[in-house]
Order: structure tokens, then C-alpha cells, then sequence
């Protein structure tokens, strides 16, 4: 059991029993445990398995290649549309864990021969991310800010199209567009 994981887990306020019980079947498991992101992480020779996470409304194991997982009693859950590895199991409460404990076994010990067995998600490119239709018309009335674009690479093309098509109105996506063209004529991503 890793010291920095009790800790944090200490101070858990909402999921604290919940988090004990998912952590009790993610160490029996055989994966070490690390944290990372501020979460209890586990890993196989240094590749993350698995997370243990929460939110206002439920805590969840997090298999980072859950998207490889047959997932027999359909309860694995992608959080977003643009999530495209990592799936959740959800719970709402430790009777929730308590009831599914053969369930979440079984999930880990998959996920833990997916691990090993060097499977990978297959990715999606760039170019099969939503490109909103605001940021296409920027791009063909200003070829200059078409050429940065397509001379960035993937993970910043994808950072950029994830946040332009995020917004829900034509107008904040145009702002965001306007925001970061200079960044991308200077070849920079999202975040740099």
C-alpha cells in the first residue's frame, strides 16, 4: 500500500469508504500502486491499468484501455465522445461496489491481460475530428492560417478541434477561433 495514496485517501471526504473498497480489489489484483494526477493509479510494469476517481454524484474505476474491454454486463461508460481509450465503471455508493465485487474483479483481471498482451487502442486521426463549420470557412478565407494549421501536429490539430467544436454557439466558436489563430500562425498548440 503506498503512503501518499493512505493519505490522500485520508482526506477524502465524500468517497472515503468507497475508495477503501476500491482499492482493496485493485491491490489484490497484483498491479502496483502509484499516484498520479493526484488519483490512486495502478500499473503493470509501468503502464497505467487503472484509476480510482470521483465526482460529486459518484467515484469510479477508470480502465485506461477500457475501450479493449468486452464488457459483458455493459458497464463500462466512455465520459465523453472525444474520450476514446478509457472507460469508467460507475458507483454511486459502497453497496454499489459491494454488490458488483465478482463483476469488478473479473473487469481487472481482463484489463490486467490486455495490459500484458500489448493491445492498443486504435486512435483516431485528426482528420476524423469534428471541424466546426465556422473554423473551415476561417480556414479557406485565410490560407496563410490553413497552411499553420496543417503544419501543426496531430495533438495540437486535435487540441485545437476539440475546443473550437466544444462550444455550443456559432458565435463562441468563432471568438475561440479568432483567440487562437495567432497562436496557430505561430505554430503553437492549445497549451503551449
Amino acid at each position: 500500500m503506498n503512503p501518499l495514496i493512505t493519505k490522500v485517501h485520508g482526506k477524502e471526504r465524500r468517497w472515503r469508504a468507497e475508495y477503501a473498497a476500491l482499492r482493496q480489489a485493485c491491490l489484490s489484483s497484483g498491479l502496483n500502486e502509484e499516484l498520479k494526477w493526484g488519483k490512486a493509479c495502478y500499473d503493470l510494469n509501468g503502464s497505467n491499468v487503472l484509476l480510482i476517481h470521483g465526482f460529486k454524484d459518484y467515484c469510479a474505476l477508470l480502465f485506461m484501455k477500457g475501450a479493449l474491454l468486452k464488457d459483458p454486463k455493459n458497464i463500462l461508460i466512455q465520459q465523453t465522445k472525444n474520450v476514446q481509450a478509457a472507460r469508467q465503471i460507475r458507483f454511486a455508493s459502497l453497496a454499489d461496489i459491494n454488490r458488483q465485487k465478482a463483476v469488478i474483479k473479473a473487469y481487472l483481471r481482463e484489463a490486467v491481460v490486455v495490459e500484458k498482451s500489448g493491445a492498443k487502442v486504435q486512435m483516431r486521426t485528426a482528420a476524423e475530428f469534428e471541424m466546426p463549420t465556422e473554423f473551415l470557412k476561417r480556414l479557406d478565407d485565410d490560407p496563410g492560417l490553413a497552411e499553420a494549421f496543417r503544419a501543426l501536429t496531430p495533438g495540437r490539430q486535435k487540441g485545437y478541434l476539440l475546443h473550437f467544436a466544444g462550444a455550443k454557439q456559432s458565435a463562441t466558436r468563432t471568438a475561440r477561433i479568432e483567440r487562437h489563430a495567432p497562436r496557430i500562425l505561430k505554430g503553437l498548440g492549445l497549451e503551449d
